[in-house]
């Protein structure tokens, strides 16, 4: 066991789940390509182009921006970028989670529900406003949670002020 884990670099559980996941996205491509080769092919590489030409300068300068408009939280010194990007992730997440339902719902939210109304039994004007309430409630959710941890920092540095008066 020991020769397979030097010679593998993890264990037998790990190979096996990583052939299985091979085969498993095999079978998933071999359907997927059984119907509409030529679009699916065109989607793929659309869609790869589209996130790596367009989408990803976007949310990376994005991200840049938020990097250097939100403060480093705590104390200064060596562990200050990672402080930075904790503060950052705060905006990260909920902006993620949001832009995942979005992608996912993007029928629903932009009213292309002709096809979708017998199955959600809803009008059709009420999933964008949803949409926006569920962002608003995870953006405000994150910022709570900031705040819990700012003055989770400052009550222990208080703290430790206190004790070396």
């Amino acid at each position: 066991m020991n020769g397979f884990r030097t010679r593998y670099g993890a264990s037998p559980l790990h190979l096996t789940l990583v052939l299985c996941s091979f085969a498993l996205a095999g079978y998933a491509g071999v359907r997927l390509l059984h119907g509409d080769t030529l679009g699916v092919i065109v989607w793929f590489v659309g869609a790869a182009l589209l996130h790596d030409l367009v989408l990803l300068p976007l949310y990376s300068s994005a991200d840049r921006a938020l990097q250097r408009l939100l403060p480093a939280t705590g104390r200064r010194g060596a562990h200050d970028a990672g402080r930075r990007v904790a503060g950052v992730n705060h905006v990260r997440v909920p902006a993620f989670v949001s832009g995942v339902l979005l992608l996912v719902w993007w029928p629903l939210v932009l009213g292309q529900v002709d096809g979708f109304t017998a199955a959600t039994a809803l009008p059709g004007d009420v999933f964008l406003g949803r949409w926006l309430l569920v962002t608003a409630g995870l953006f405000a959710g994150s910022a709570l949670c900031a705040l819990a941890r700012v003055g989770r920092h400052s009550y222990h540095e208080r703290r430790l002020r206190d004790r070396s008066e």
